[in-house]
C-alpha cells in the first residue's frame, strides 16, 4: 500500500501504551505536549503545520491557513478553555485541521465541509484520534464494517450524512464536520460547535462577502517554489479562480482537457478567458492524449473508503503528473463550486408557505426548466415529513424503482436511494438496517430544507475531493479547492436562498461576486459542458477489463452482489448513463474492499525526539 500522510493525536497521559506506538507513516514526526509527552505523530510537509504556544495553551494548525505564528499566538492568548477555541477557529481563513491542548483537555476538529475529517477510537483502552479512519484501523486492527459496506453497495456512493460519513471500519467513529472532539485522560466526547449562518443577506450583500472571501482564499495560495497552476475549463467555477489567482500570479499555468463532444462549448469560453490572461501559460491536452474514461479500473486511490469518481482516476493521475512535469507545485481547482452555488430547489418548501406568490413564481421556473413530472412534484411539495422520515422511506422503498428519471430533488436527501438489481437480498437487508439506524439519529443540518440541501451536497462530496487531492499529492502537486474553505462556505450560505438558487440565472451569487474580475461572457454563460461521449467511448473500450474485475469479485464472494446478474446488466445496452454511474460507484467499493486484505506497514516511534 502507498505511504500514508496525516496524523494521530494521543492523550496527555503517563502510560506505556502511548510510548513507542507503531504508526503507518514512513518517516513519522512528533510534536509534544507542554509536559513533554508525545501529542501528535504523523507525516506532513514543512509548510503544512503551524504551532503556537501561550502559557498552558498550545495550538496546532495542519493544512492551508494563511496566518502568521504571531497571529495564531495572539488568538491562542484569548483561550481559557476548549470552548474558547470556537472564536479562534472562526477567525482563521483557509481549510485545515485544528488541534488544541488546554489544561490536559485536547480539542480536535476538521473542516465544516467534511473535506478534512476527524476519527477516533480506543487504543489499549485510551482514546486516540486521527485524520484517517484507515490509519486508526491499521493501528487498532479494526475490521471492515460489513453493514457500512453493504449500505454503499446497495445505495451507491452519494450517501447523505449522517450515513455517508460513517466510518467503513468497526469501532472507528467519525466526528461530524460541525462537531469537535474533546479528548480527556480516559475518554472522548463529540461537541457541536458550528451552525450554518441564517440565510438573510441580500444577493448584493452576499456577493460582496463572497468576493472578499474568495480573494482572501486565493491571494496567498502560491507555492514556495515552482509554479502555480489552475484549471481553466471555461466554466464559471474554475475560470473565476484563474482570474483571482492571476492577480498575484499572472504567469500561472492554466489547464484543461480537450472536448470529445461536438456540443461541448467549453473550448469557446475557455479560449475567451485565456485571451484575458496573456501572461499565463495555457496547457490544453487533446482527447487523443488522455487516458480513456474507465481506464485502469483496478487502480486504487487510497484505503480510506470507496472512491466516488473511479471512472476518471487514470485521467486525474495523468493530469497531476503532467502538471508536475510543467513545474507546477500547487494546483487550484473549482471543486465545490457546484455544491456551493447550484440552484438546489429544496428552499421551495418554506418559500411557498411563507411567501406563496414568490414561491409560485420560483416553482414555475424550476418546474419548466427541469421538466419535473407533475405528480412527483406535488407529492414532494406536500411532504411535511422530517429528515428522519426521509431516511425511513429510503429503507422501506430500497427495492422500488424510481417513478421518473427526472424526479424532483426537493427532499432531505435529493434523489431517492434505490438498490440495483445485482445487489443481493442479504445486502439489501443489511442496508435497510443501516438506513433505519440513520433515521433514528438523523437531524437536519439547518432548519430550512434548502439550506440543509446545500450542506448535504458539500458534505456528501467533501471526502471524495480529499481523496482526489491524494492523487495529486502522489505527483507532489498539492491540490487546493478554495470554494471549500470554511470562510468562503459561510459567506455563501448567509445569502437568502431564493436569491442564490433562483431558477432563471446560473449561479447568480458567484456571477455577481466575480463581476468586474471575470469576463462577462463567462459569468453570463447559461450552458454547461457535455461529456457523455467520453463516458460511452471509455465504457466501450474498457468493458472487458471491468467484466474481468467482477468475474472474480470480492463483493460477490462476500455475498453482497450477484455476479451473473451484474454481468447481464453490464452487457445490456443502456438508454442513458444511469447504469454507468452506478457501476462506477460499485467499482469504488470493489477496489477498496480488495485493498483491505493487504496489511499496512506499521513503524515504531521508539527513539523519535518530540518537538515541543
Amino acid at each position: 500500500m502507498s505511504v500514508r500522510t496525516g496524523f494521530i493525536v494521543l492523550p496527555d497521559v503517563t502510560d506505556a501504551r502511548t510510548s513507542g506506538v507503531s504508526v503507518p507513516f514512513e518517516a513519522p514526526q512528533v510534536l509534544a505536549y507542554p509536559s513533554g509527552r508525545p501529542w501528535l505523530i504523523g507525516q506532513w510537509s514543512p509548510g503544512e503545520v503551524l504551532v503556537a504556544k501561550v502559557g498552558s495553551v498550545q495550538v496546532v494548525v495542519i493544512g492551508f491557513c494563511p496566518v502568521t505564528t504571531a497571529r495564531l499566538a495572539e488568538l491562542a492568548g484569548r483561550v481559557g478553555d476548549v470552548a474558547d477555541i470556537d472564536a479562534l477557529a472562526r477567525a482563521l481563513p483557509g481549510s485545515f485541521h485544528l488541534i488544541a491542548a488546554v489544561r490536559r483537555h485536547v480539542r480536535v476538529q476538521g473542516a465544516v465541509t467534511g473535506l478534512r475529517r476527524v476519527f477516533h477510537a480506543r487504543f489499549g483502552g485510551l482514546p486516540i484520534a486521527s485524520d484517517s479512519a484507515a490509519t486508526l484501523a491499521a493501528m487498532t486492527g479494526a475490521k471492515v464494517d460489513d453493514q457500512a459496506l453493504a449500505v454503499r453497495v446497495a445505495c451507491g456512493g452519494l450517501l447523505p450524512p449522517p450515513l455517508g460519513e460513517r466510518s467503513m471500519w468497526e469501532s472507528i467513529a467519525t466526528v461530524p464536520p460541525d462537531h469537535y472532539l474533546v479528548m480527556e485522560s480516559r475518554g472522548a466526547r463529540e461537541v457541536r460547535w458550528w451552525r450554518p449562518p441564517v440565510p438573510q443577506q441580500s444577493l448584493e450583500q452576499g456577493a460582496e462577502a463572497v468576493r472578499e472571501a474568495l480573494i482572501t482564499a486565493t491571494m496567498t495560495r502560491r507555492p514556495a517554489s515552482g509554479r502555480l497552476s489552475a484549471d481553466l475549463s471555461g466554466g464559471m467555477d474554475s475560470t473565476s479562480l484563474c482570474f483571482l489567482a492571476s492577480r498575484r500570479t499572472p504567469d500561472l499555468i492554466t489547464f484543461r482537457w480537450g472536448e470529445a463532444d461536438a456540443g461541448n462549448d467549453d473550448a469557446f469560453f475557455a479560449g475567451h478567458a485565456a485571451q484575458s490572461l496573456p501572461q499565463a501559460q495555457h496547457l490544453i491536452v487533446p482527447q487523443s492524449q488522455l487516458p480513456d474514461v474507465f481506464a485502469d479500473p483496478e487502480a486504487l486511490v487510497d484505503t480510506e473508503q470507496p472512491y466516488l469518481f473511479a471512472r476518471t482516476t487514470a485521467r486525474m493521475r495523468y493530469t497531476a503528473d503532467l502538471l508536475a512535469e510543467h513545474g507546477s507545485r500547487l494546483h487550484i481547482a473549482g471543486h465545490g463550486g457546484d455544491e456551493l452555488f447550484f440552484k438546489f430547489p429544496g428552499y421551495l418548501h418554506r418559500l411557498l408557505r411563507r411567501r406563496p406568490w414568490t414561491g409560485l413564481r420560483h416553482l414555475r421556473g424550476h418546474y419548466a426548466l427541469s421538466r419535473w413530472p407533475f405528480g412527483a412534484t406535488v407529492a414532494e411539495l406536500a411532504d411535511s415529513g422530517d429528515v428522519s422520515a426521509w431516511w425511513s422511506a429510503q429503507a422501506d422503498n430500497l427495492r422500488q424503482p424510481l417513478s421518473s428519471p427526472r424526479y424532483p430533488p426537493l427532499g432531505w436527501g435529493f434523489t431517492p436511494l434505490r438498490a440495483a438489481d445485482w445487489v443481493t437480498e442479504g445486502a439489501v437487508a443489511a442496508a435497510r438496517d443501516g438506513l433505519r439506524r440513520a433515521a433514528a439519529s438523523a437531524r437536519p443540518l439547518a432548519p430550512d430544507r434548502g439550506q440543509h440541501q446545500f450542506l448535504v451536497a458539500l458534505r456528501t462530496t467533501g471526502v471524495a475531493y480529499q481523496q482526489l487531492a491524494h492523487l495529486y499529492s502522489e505527483a507532489r502537486v498539492p491540490l487546493h479547492m478554495p470554494y471549500l474553505d470554511d470562510r468562503v462556505v459561510e459567506a455563501a450560505l448567509a445569502v437568502r436562498l431564493h436569491e442564490r438558487a433562483m431558477p432563471w440565472r446560473y449561479k447568480p451569487l458567484l456571477a455577481d461576486a466575480m463581476r468586474g474580475l471575470v469576463p462577462d461572457a463567462v459569468l453570463d454563460r447559461s450552458t454547461k459542458g457535455e461529456f457523455s461521449r467520453d463516458m460511452y467511448t471509455g465504457w466501450r473500450r474498457n468493458l472487458p477489463a471491468i467484466l474481468e474485475i467482477f468475474s472474480d469479485s470480492a463483493l460477490a464472494a462476500h455475498g453482497l452482489i450477484d455476479a451473473d446478474g451484474l454481468r447481464t446488466a453490464l452487457l445490456t445496452p443502456q438508454a442513458d448513463n444511469t447504469m454507468y454511474i452506478a457501476v462506477e460507484h460499485l467499482l469504488g467499493c470493489e477496489i477498496w474492499f480488495r485493498s483491505t486484505r493487504r496489511r499496512i506497514t506499521l513503524r515504531s516511534t521508539d527513539g523519535l525526539a518530540p518537538k515541543s
